[in-house]
């Protein structure tokens, strides 16, 4: 479907599209109620763990202890720390006029009272792959993780209008997050310098990528590098886990007993539309993003709307185009770790491994639909797990990296590595 979004332009010649964040904020009494509905975009997420040595998962794991929420309790940000212009961070006040405000000029009542206005998900409820079935569609994009046999789903669907789920996993922290403009799904450990935070919504951008607030100290984070741009926590980074920006069907062969994110949020959405379906093409087309973006990131290397995926390996940022990798394999060596990507045209998505098993570094085909490694012949499936041959049962470790839009991932990092087959 065409991209239609209705932009308005705004501060003095920037232009910004009016139409472009999702959700409606029904939240506290003095939250916007009627933020206006965002235009069409399709985003993608990801994860990866052996499906076969998963233990069967027939009900939905027991709730654990709410997270209790009080917003008036977060810190104001301390705007004498940042990285980053404050100018260049602007809020989205959800308003037909005066919608982008920057932070250097946002009074203290209209920072308050944004918050959450786009809701995070703080106590997510999970459902059965079969019931998430009823609603879900294979085509529909899903950010997945997965780590010791348990794996869950974050639909795209419901994403797009919470953008932060947090809770945790094998006592692990996590955040899930997803900028909708972006198309970037990025699973997070939320433990930081030995203190374990939790993240809200600011409404507010920088590089037309979403800015998170954590409670603890009010600090603001940009959510495609993890890294906290203004407040005490400037330059402190959160860990990306691996995850897969990926459609339903594809976790789903993965992960047959993962649990799915429920739409008993608490909040009233429509989860059957995606508001952002196209909004890669139509940045493509017209190179017109919602809120500004520097000229870091509108490198002409690649199109801005292209999905990329990056691989962290030691301090080295490689990022791959998933078009180039379309249905197949890529043989990578980043450092010195041999690295194999897994793509499948659908979505796109993508997933990457360090190609060693027991030590030994393995080259991978993808021939008649099948992963193989030239080394000993065994198959091996999108999981990263051998599933025939000799190696048989044997898993590939999954790296940490980022799905999102080209435009996004270099504007978060500059210093990356833009993976050109050579």
């Amino acid at each position: 479907m065409r991209f239609r979004p209705r932009i308005y332009w705004l501060l003095a010649g920037v232009l910004l599209v009016i139409a472009c964040r999702a959700g409606t904020a029904v939240q506290p009494t003095v939250r916007p109620t009627e933020p206006p509905i965002t235009p069409a975009i399709n985003p993608t997420p990801t994860t990866a763990v052996s499906p076969s040595q998963e233990p069967a998962v027939t009900q939905p794991a027991p709730s654990p202890t709410p997270i209790m929420i009080d917003l008036d309790t977060i810190p104001p940000v301390d705007t004498n720390q940042h990285s980053v212009p404050l100018e260049q961070v602007y809020f989205d006040t959800f308003r037909r006029t005066n919608r982008a405000v920057p932070l250097s000029a946002a009074q203290p009542e209209l920072i308050r009272t944004l918050l959450d206005a786009i809701p995070p998900i703080y106590n997510p409820v999970w459902e059965t792959a079969a019931a998430a079935d009823e609603w879900l569609r294979d085509g529909d994009l899903v950010l997945g993780y997965a780590d010791s046999g348990e794996a869950f789903a974050y639909p795209v669907r419901i994403l797009n209008f919470h953008e932060m789920v947090s809770h945790e996993v094998n006592g692990r922290p996590i955040l899930a997050s997803y900028c909708p403009l972006c198309r970037s799904g990025i699973v997070y450990d939320r433990a930081v310098n030995g203190q374990t935070l939790l993240f809200g919504n600011t409404s507010a951008l920088y590089e037309s990528d979403m800015v998170m607030v954590d409670h603890q100290t009010g600090s603001y984070w940009m959510q495609v590098s993890g890294e906290a741009i203004v407040g005490k926590m400037t330059g402190a980074r959160l860990a990306a886990l691996p995850s897969q920006t990926t459609t339903w069907e594809v976790w789903k062969q993965q992960y047959p007993h993962t649990l799915s994110l429920s739409r008993d949020t608490g909040n009233p959405r429509d989860y059957n539309r995606d508001p952002f379906s196209g909004y890669g093409e139509f940045l493509n087309e017209n190179g017109r993003f919602a809120f500004p973006v520097s000229d870091q990131g509108r490198d002409p290397r690649l199109e801005p709307g292209a999905v990329v995926l990056s691989v962290t390996v030691g301090e080295t940022i490689r990022v791959y185009p998933l078009a180039a990798v379309g249905d197949g394999v890529l043989n990578d060596v980043v450092g010195e770790t041999a690295v194999a990507v897994f793509g499948q045209a659908k979505g796109p998505t993508g997933a990457a491994y360090a190609a060693v098993v027991d030590g030994r570094s393995l080259t991978f085909t993808f021939v008649d639909g099948l992963i193989r490694d030239e080394e000993t012949g065994s198959t091996w499936d999108f999981s990263g797990q051998a599933i025939s041959g000799e190696l048989a049962g044997a898993q590939l470790g999954p790296l940490p990296g980022r799905s999102t839009f080209w435009f996004a991932m270099i504007a978060a990092f500059p210093e990356l590595e833009l993976y050109t087959g050579q």
